[in-house]
């Protein structure tokens, strides 16, 4: 199944976002980052993890994130790259974790970095042990919290002395936005690609 791409990610896009490199910018770093699912409750649904960077990080400070950081080179893949930053924010290192798939890479142009996102699936819920120097607070949302539209909302704000158009998902009263509502933004959507897929509307 083809992936939903910018016609998807665009939906969450702020509208001053750049989705490619602007001329003469270095050459992009590259990183991965992980959408962890797993099942949260009794109930069975699924739950996907975000962290809150503390102001220790080089950028991004204080935002909401998905786990990942950027290639070494002691990486096999990217896929390797995102496991690996899972275990070191998380404390999540098991063999249980199974690689699902990829989403459309997307370029971050604060930080300079082409990220490769993995969604991933862990068959029962972790427990994190949270790497202090980057990781505040975690918060374990289920995936139903971000196809309801009511949890989307839509703020302006003045960058560069233009008013910007910045959408985001309200997750318990706390914004996310940008790179990380983008992600979530395709994943949302390749389920709905899913629901709508012959097997059922047979």
């Amino acid at each position: 199944m083809p992936l939903p791409g910018y016609e998807a990610q665009v939906r969450m896009s702020p509208s001053h976002r750049v989705f490619t490199p602007p001329p003469g910018k270095d050459t992009p770093f590259v990183g991965a980052v992980m959408l962890l699912l797993y099942p949260g409750d009794e109930k069975g649904g699924l739950f996907v993890v975000l962290t809150v960077r503390t102001d220790n990080v080089t950028v991004h400070k204080g935002q909401i994130s998905l786990p990942g950081g950027g290639i070494e080179s002691e990486d096999i893949s990217l896929a390797h790259t995102a496991c690996r930053e899972v275990c070191e924010e998380l404390g999540v290192c098991c063999d249980d974790i199974d690689i699902l798939g990829e989403l459309t890479p997307i370029y971050i142009e604060p930080s300079n970095f082409h990220v490769y996102p993995f969604v991933a699936y862990l068959p029962y819920r972790p427990s994190f042990a949270m790497q202090e120097r980057e990781v505040l607070h975690v918060f374990e949302v289920p995936v139903t919290h971000f196809i309801d539209p009511g949890n989307t909302g839509v703020e302006h704000r003045m960058i560069g002395g233009i008013e910007r158009r910045i959408p985001y998902f309200d997750v318990y009263g706390k914004k996310v936005w940008g790179a990380t509502a983008i992600i979530i933004s395709e994943f949302i959507a390749v389920l709905e690609k899913i629901d709508d897929g012959p097997e059922t509307r047979a």
